[in-house]
């Protein structure tokens, strides 16, 4: 254990004697640590794997860094801090061949496009905050009249914890914010005439992939769109909750028998005639 001369006095032995301290410009591994911010584990890791080794020892066997040590662990600390693992760190340090411009070079630019990407998750994210404070403006006495004694207000609670994370629920919340109760009026009034024609067609035979059956998939998907950007494949996603979800089977079927399986069928025919295989579709 190392040990002061003055402490090595008060034990009563002569100054010097038995006790070996660093010299001035060397630090114990515990000075260098905090001089550079590091654990001691980590110098001592960095030691066994050769990364940055004590210039010296003392006679007890501690280690003593230089000043030279000391300034390879800074440099060891931004190639860390750029990304660059352990054992190519060595390699740059070491190998006097290495161009260490042209790894910075390299790392540079996949820092730039790693800022890039966070720059576009933080606006998403603020677009999210900024949407969760927003939504329908209407008051539950205005949903009311305007869907009808059978709408619940709770509904759009409940669609808010279910999809409340999602893109396509903030596009919905900064959308619906800007209506005005004659815009929902007009959306109201265009669902229930696609609602209506969509009855119409199934009670009528209209075969799903037939011209008639594409253009009234793509007045539904434009529906959806004054929502959210809906694609062909989320419009699968969504025909296929149509089937598996009572709730909207019960809603659809009270319009025509069989319009929920219908439906589904003429969204997958459509998308199908976009290019997107029903089967595999996703949501985007």
């Amino acid at each position: 254990m190392l040990m002061t001369s003055d402490a090595h006095r008060q034990e009563g032995a002569p100054a010097g004697e038995g006790v070996e301290s660093p010299a001035p410009e060397e630090l114990t591994v515990g000075r260098a640590a905090a001089l550079v911010g590091v654990s001691v584990k980590t110098l001592h890791h960095w030691d066994a794997i050769g990364l940055v080794r004590p210039s010296g020892r003392t006679w007890a066997g501690h280690r003593v860094y230089s000043g030279d040590d000391v300034a390879r662990m800074h440099r060891v600390l931004v190639y860390r801090e750029l990304g660059f693992p352990l054992a190519e760190i060595g390699r740059i340090l070491d190998d006097p061949d290495a161009d260490a411009r042209d790894h910075l070079r390299r790392q540079r630019a996949q820092l730039v496009e790693r800022i890039s990407r966070l720059r576009k998750m933080v606006d998403a994210v603020d677009r999210m905050l900024e949407a969760s404070g927003r939504g329908m403006r209407l008051t539950p006495e205005e949903q009311v009249e305007i869907f009808g004694d059978d709408w619940q207000p709770a509904w759009i609670e409940e669609a808010e914890e279910r999809w409340g994370d999602s893109a396509q629920w903030a596009q919905y919340a900064e959308r619906a914010a800007g209506m005005t109760p004659r815009d929902w009026k007009d959306v109201k009034a265009a669902t229930d005439a696609l609602h209506a024609d969509l009855a119409a067609a199934r009670r009528a035979g209209v075969t799903p992939g037939s011209d008639e059956a594409n253009a009234l998939a793509e007045r539904h998907r434009a529906l959806l769109s004054r929502y959210f950007d809906c694609t062909h494949s989320m419009q699968v996603c969504i025909g296929r909750r149509y089937v598996g979800e009572p709730g909207f089977a019960d809603y659809y079927d009270a319009l025509a028998p069989g319009l929920t399986v219908w439906l589904r069928d003429v969204i997958f025919a459509n998308a199908e005639a976009h290019g997107v295989d029903p089967e595999s579709a996703i949501w985007e």
